[in-house]
């Protein structure tokens, strides 16, 4: 049988790089006892790795979703989030809306007054000290 290349594999995956990581995977799976899907010709297994790519047995987007599995730490669960705080009822509230509440509004001049009134704080200790 011909010598697996890149050129066999490069058809079903674009990128070189990616094909490399993809090879070695399924190198390292064929390593720690994955079944392989094509006759072993007494070859290593990132040979066999590249035969199963380029004969198509494995899927390129099946391995690439099983390395980036393999390299996550932490695994999002879809799952509803508690309510932090139960949510009030407007009957319990009193009038139910929300005129009730109340805004401290600043103009842009009192902001900058404030700003500019402000003293990094080692500047105070040294005034003080």
């Amino acid at each position: 049988m011909a010598r697996v290349t890149v050129e066999d594999c490069i058809d079903k995956v674009d990128n070189r790089f990616e094909l490399v990581l993809l090879a070695a995977h399924r190198a390292r799976m064929i390593s720690s006892g994955s079944q392989i899907t094509i006759d072993r010709d007494n070859d290593k297994n990132p040979v066999v790795a590249l035969r199963e790519i380029a004969d198509e047995t494995v899927s390129p987007e099946d391995l690439e979703e099983d390395l980036i599995h393999s390299l996550q730490k932490y695994t999002e669960v879809d799952e509803p989030e508690p309510e932090s705080a139960p949510m009030i009822a407007a009957g319990e509230t009193g009038s139910g809306d929300d005129s009730d509440i109340v805004f401290d509004r600043m103009t842009e001049e009192e902001l900058l007054a404030g700003l500019q009134g402000l003293e990094p704080p080692d500047r105070r200790d040294e005034e003080e000290g």
